[in-house]
């Protein structure tokens, strides 16, 4: 994508964010040690100033309760942790601590906990140190320990070991943070559903309850009437105001029919009003329609606005597919765009998996500017109008979808892989050529094995780590498909 079409959508497209990230941090070590080691304490806490400033640079609200030293400090701290709602607790493991200072943060704030131990240097220095300077150096000591308690109260331990500069060590730290986000989303998203299941997907079929019993998400269950009322009440001026706003982000080819440019323009006026009044982030949709009704061409009209809502955040998926909306939300919140996505075709002689979709595409993982085209017919749907088309940046990429195993669970799915160049088809649709390091076939079988639905969303760069992090937080399995040691 250019750099103009950067700057116009950073200035015309304000993006959506409930709240920010929250991380509680909280620094410890032993008490019995000061007296002993004068030195030490003050050591410490200029490591743990250096951590609670690390998190500070992060796009995250930080919650930093101080050091602790005992374990009725840890109940204060925990208390303060507890009432602060955060999304993750960060427990830094400054030197030696006993399990019991740990213990009481995470279950009374009933958080996820990450705990962090990154001693001073690389290494000691063993000719110089004596006993205090070596216990600077001391936070790997409890770490099995509060893994230990922590398996035995049934509570999911994660750490990250390393020293306080290794910057390999903060971007697994980061990754967590990534993951927080995820779950900061979705706790308090409200997920509009709209219309109904497109008929015999079965898999796309979601029980709503479970939605919010897992994610604590709110469902708001919308019919394609609400939408109808909002557009009736789109001005000309509102229609051309988004005519011009389309054409700063799109290309417009020879194909588009005018009339059908303005009718797309005006829905996608609506479909803001929709989203403002009902607060929405975001939206999964489908209408079959019937010769040429006003509720066919409402959905016919949807993508020019779906695809500008879900290049703001406030991600569409067409077909009915509230999960894979969801999974387009939380891949926005890691900032890998999210755009839906199925297969489309086998190449053998390059070996890649070629996906995409009709209907809304996230703007973000466009190659270049993308193309509005107008179709005639719209593929196993009613209607037709504006569609949007490009092909994907070449690069890293993450399939990314939630399935639902025989129990009702949710499950996080991923594989990596790589953009690679070449032919695509020019029909409307966001396509892109995957290669997933190995036989496509073979992908497409254990890809379909995995409990993954017919559509995903596509994100940029290899997160599947994130993604992992993120279901863990979430007390949810994370499954990934690979063939070629991604």
């Amino acid at each position: 994508m250019n750099e103009n079409f950067r700057r116009s959508a950073s200035e015309l497209l304000a993006p959506k964010k409930r709240r920010p990230t929250r991380i509680g941090l909280v620094s410890g070590g032993l008490g019995a040690y000061w007296p002993q080691f004068p030195d030490l304490l003050p050591e410490l806490q200029a490591s743990a100033r250096y951590v609670t400033e690390r998190f500070t640079r992060l796009d995250a609200e930080v919650v930093d309760v101080g050091f602790i030293s005992d374990p009725q400090e840890a109940g204060i701290a925990a208390e303060k942790l507890r009432l602060a709602d955060c999304d993750l607790i960060v427990v830094f493991l400054a030197t030696y601590l006993t399990s019991s200072m740990v213990l009481p943060i995470a279950q009374r704030a009933k958080t996820p906990v990450l705990v962090i131990d990154l001693q001073p240097t690389e290494a000691m220095d063993h000719s110089a140190f004596d006993t205090g300077q070596w216990l600077a150096y001391c936070g790997q000591c409890p770490v099995p320990e509060v893994a230990n308690v922590f398996r035995r109260a049934g509570i999911p331990f994660r750490s990250v070991s390393g020293y306080l500069r290794q910057e390999s060590a903060w971007d697994r730290i980061i990754s967590w943070v990534h993951a927080a986000g995820v779950r900061a989303t979705l706790r308090t998203a409200r997920h509009g559903l709209m219309g109904h299941l497109y008929p015999g997907m079965l898999d796309v079929s979601t029980d709503l309850s479970s939605v919010s019993a897992t994610f604590g998400s709110h469902v708001e269950v919308l019919e394609f009437d609400d939408l109808r009322e909002r557009v009736n009440e789109v001005t000309d001026a509102q229609i051309a105001d988004r005519i011009l706003l389309a054409r700063e982000l799109f290309q417009v080819d020879a194909s588009v029919n005018e009339e059908d440019f303005a009718w797309g323009a005006k829905v996608s006026v609506g479909l803001d009003r929709l989203v403002a009044d009902f607060d929405l982030d975001s939206l999964a949709y489908y209408h079959r329609g019937l010769a040429g009704e006003q509720h066919e061409r409402l959905g016919a009209g949807m993508i020019l606005g779906a695809s500008i809502l879900t290049a703001r955040g406030i991600p569409m998926a067409g077909e009915y597919e509230l999960r894979t909306s969801i999974a387009m939300l939380a891949s926005h919140a890691i900032g890998a765009g999210g755009s839906f996505t199925e297969i489309q075709a086998l190449n053998f002689f390059d070996g890649v998996v070629e996906m995409g979709h009709d209907g809304p595409a996230h703007l973000a993982v466009s190659a270049r500017d993308p193309l509005l085209r107008g179709l005639g017919i719209y593929h196993g749907k009613r209607g037709w109008g504006v569609s949007v088309e490009f092909d994907v940046t070449p690069g890293p990429v993450t399939t990314f979808g939630i399935g639902q195993d025989p129990d009702g669970r949710y499950v996080f799915i991923t594989a990596e892989g790589e953009v690679v160049p070449g032919p695509l088809l020019a029909i409307g649709n966001t396509t892109s050529r995957v290669d997933f390091g190995g036989d496509p076939g073979v992908w497409v079988d254990e890809w379909s094995q995995s409990g993954i639905g017919h559509h995903w969303a596509l994100c940029l760069g290899h997160r599947a780590g994130d993604i992992k992090a993120a279901a863990s937080l979430l007390g949810l399995e994370h499954r990934h498909v690979d063939l070629g040691g991604r």
